[in-house]
């Protein structure tokens, strides 16, 4: 099976049944976006792919999940949270499919700190289950929340991203309260237990609050040593398990950050490049550059004028 991966362009090119995106409609790159839609018309096979955006369903039907490639029958009412570097497929077994989907990127995920708490939990982890079936009151919850935040994407109040960024917060937590720790981690083998070990090393370093208190993990090889295992079989099976390298899940945690220091406080952009591990200046400047296109301060200029 092919591993490519699923943009959010993709996903709009290839259902041209669905509404335009209702936010940042050029779907540029650093912007945040946010759409909500019912899947009336998901009666069909999904590609086995990666994304490169998060989404959320409430299933109503019978299908088939192919997900990491291990295959789960979903027969009754059923909330999917995949992890977006895991390639999933699905299969429609039945004519009637109902309930409801958002799908948000990377920057909606990160542009506010209510979601923080969900960065370290079990949700959209690869070493969780993607697959959480609901009960008759969970099922009734999560609707009304689905059809508010439906409600709300379509009207005209001005606020209607931050009451939208609530009702899915709720939904979440909501998930959370019903799922118990133990009910994603039982039974772990034993590649998926380090990398749940290294996910929450590394998520337990963020947020910074104070320039005085730079990251005291920025490589493999210093999570390897607190993990007490060797770097290479770190790497390995972030690898394998991931498809991404530790260094890239490393930098890609480290620009989150970065992204959300230079939008949110005040302090120096030397500071913030300090605070993240980057001794020098010019190396922050061209690590944010490389990957954004732009510099920390054309970035906080750029998020400034926004707000204005």
């Amino acid at each position: 099976m092919s591993q490519e991966l699923e943009t959010l362009t993709d996903f709009y090119r290839d259902r041209s049944h669905i509404s335009f995106p209702l936010s940042n409609t050029d779907l540029q790159s650093g912007k945040s976006h946010f759409n909500v839609n019912t899947r009336k018309y998901c009666n069909f096979k999904s590609p086995y792919n990666r994304r490169d955006f998060y989404k959320i369903t409430l299933i109503l039907g019978t299908g088939e999940l192919n997900y990491g490639g291990n295959s789960i029958i979903i027969d009754r009412p059923a909330m999917l949270l995949p992890c977006p570097s895991v390639p999933y497929s699905w299969t429609s077994l039945s004519d009637n499919q109902d309930g409801y989907y958002c799908l948000f990127n990377q920057e909606f995920f990160n542009e506010h700190y209510q979601f923080d708490i969900f960065k370290r939990s079990p949700l959209f982890k690869a070493w969780s289950e993607p697959v959480i079936f609901l009960d008759e009151k969970q099922l009734a919850l999560i609707t009304v929340y689905f059809q508010q935040m439906m409600e709300m994407a379509h009207s005209d109040y001005p606020f209607k991203y931050e009451a939208i960024r609530n009702l899915l917060c709720l939904l979440m937590h909501s998930l959370l309260v019903e799922q118990p720790d133990g009910n994603y981690t039982s039974e772990l083998p034993a590649s998926h237990r380090l990398l749940r070990m290294f996910d929450e090393l590394l998520h337990q370093q963020f947020p910074l609050d104070s320039p005085a208190h730079p990251l005291t993990m920025k490589t493999p090889a210093d999570f390897a040593r607190a993990l007490n295992v060797h770097v290479n079989h770190l790497n390995s099976v972030i690898k394998s398990t991931t498809g991404s390298t530790t260094t890239a899940i490393i930098k890609g945690r480290v620009l989150e950050e970065a992204k959300t220091l230079l939008q949110n406080t005040q302090w120096d952009i030397s500071q913030v490049g300090y605070c993240l591990g980057f001794e020098e200046p010019a190396h922050f400047n061209h690590f944010f550059k490389k990957a954004m296109e732009i510099t920390p301060l054309q970035f906080r200029q750029s998020k400034a004028k926004a707000i204005l």
